[in-house]
């Protein structure tokens, strides 16, 4: 059952496949991007300018602008996310953008304003978002990669860590079913189809950038295609929860938006869990104590989620999609980033070779793991 799967992952692995043989991308210069938005603004809000247009540093799946909208003497300001010719990670801008406007009003997100999926107006697929304040690594947190390695420290970690486990339980409640949303398919014709489509997704990716044959990786691919988990619970998942992904006031601490909503589905809410408690996302303090996101010790963040959730936290389940995400992240580095690299169809691809260097980090996880089975 290899082909079973999201309709709009089906799409995406097709879109990246044929994408492979074009020539490469040219990132777009502040120039055109000027010249763009003034065009699709004489159409949407005629008599408005444009004007601030500069390059927003990082972004290793999108080109981001941040830009000024006047009119009428008021200026807002916006972001403009497009996606390159391919990314580390491949997904739709447009249910992104329907995820975002779904969680308005239940947890800190941008708002979403504008949305071009079908490249109608821009170059690339395109959504525009309202800016938001904050930052998403502490001022001296030094030059490094968001979300990697990041350590907050005592004062804002107190500050943040209710808030970053509220708001994924508020996420985990949203009710798919009575307010369901275009695009989002429901894994229930089983009780193992959540972890199918999680694993076919992954694993085609793989197979369409030709990852390098690894003996881990190949024992990792058998073992959660032979030990797929029944679920009984499923929720919305954000799909990338972790410190990097939400911007933060870093006087108060609050927690000002939610980012990256692009690798959301409905699924095991284990999955998400386990993503958070990825030792790369996390940091370990001088004397050994890792947290998870520098927020939560492993066994705090679990019974902290039972609790504040109700629901249960099933150690077998999780350890498999502690498997998962580290074997994700190989697939992300190893094979997606690299494949967007050689080809040149990404804006950073120094950025994305650089990354690669993390997948043997993976394969240790992988073997870690492996090494230590599920618990009893």
């Amino acid at each position: 059952m290899l082909n079973d799967m999201e309709a709009v992952h089906r799409h995406i692995i097709g879109r990246r496949s044929a994408n492979r043989s074009l020539p490469p991308y040219r990132a777009a210069l502040t120039d055109e991007i000027v010249e763009i938005l003034s065009t699709f603004f004489a159409k949407e809000r005629p008599g408005a300018a444009v004007s601030g247009v500069r390059r927003v540093g990082g972004g290793a799946s999108k080109e981001q602008f941040f830009f000024t909208l006047s009119e009428g003497g008021e200026e807002e300001k916006f972001l403009l996310r497009m996606d390159p010719r391919s990314a580390i990670t491949e997904t739709d801008r447009e249910r992104e953008f329907i995820l975002i406007g779904a969680m308005q009003g239940r947890v800190p997100v941008p708002e979403p304003v504008w949305i071009d999926n079908d490249a109608k107006h821009f170059p690339q697929s395109a959504a525009i978002l309202r800016v938001v304040s904050g930052v998403t690594k502490p001022s001296d947190a030094g030059v490094k990669v968001s979300g990697l390695g990041t350590w907050l420290g005592p004062d804002l970690r107190a500050k943040i860590k209710d808030q970053f486990l509220d708001h994924l339980v508020e996420i985990h409640r949203y009710d798919f079913r009575a307010n369901p949303l275009p695009g989002f398919e429901v894994p229930d014709a089983d009780p193992k189809q959540a972890a199918r489509w999680a694993y076919n997704y992954w694993r085609e990716l793989w197979d369409v950038d030709e990852g390098e044959a690894r003996p881990i990786m190949a024992l990792a691919s058998q073992w959660l295609a032979d030990n797929m988990p029944d679920t009984a619970d499923l929720v919305m998942l954000h799909g990338d929860y972790r410190t990097g992904n939400y911007l933060f006031d870093e006087e108060s601490g609050e927690i000002t938006a939610l980012l990256d909503w692009e690798l959301a589905r409905i699924g095991d809410y284990h999955e998400d869990l386990g993503w958070v408690l990825m030792e790369i996302f996390g940091a370990f303090d001088p004397d050994g104590t890792f947290r998870a996101s520098d927020l939560f010790e492993r066994e705090e963040f679990i019974g902290e989620y039972e609790r504040r959730s109700g629901r249960s936290v099933n150690r077998r389940t999780l350890h498999y999609y502690d498997v998962m995400s580290s074997w994700k992240c190989n697939v992300i580095v190893a094979a997606n980033g690299l494949a967007a690299a050689r080809s040149q169809h990404n804006h950073q691809d120094v950025l994305l070779t650089f990354l690669a260097a993390a997948a043997p980090m993976f394969a240790n996880d992988l073997v870690r793991l492996l090494s230590k089975g599920a618990p009893a």
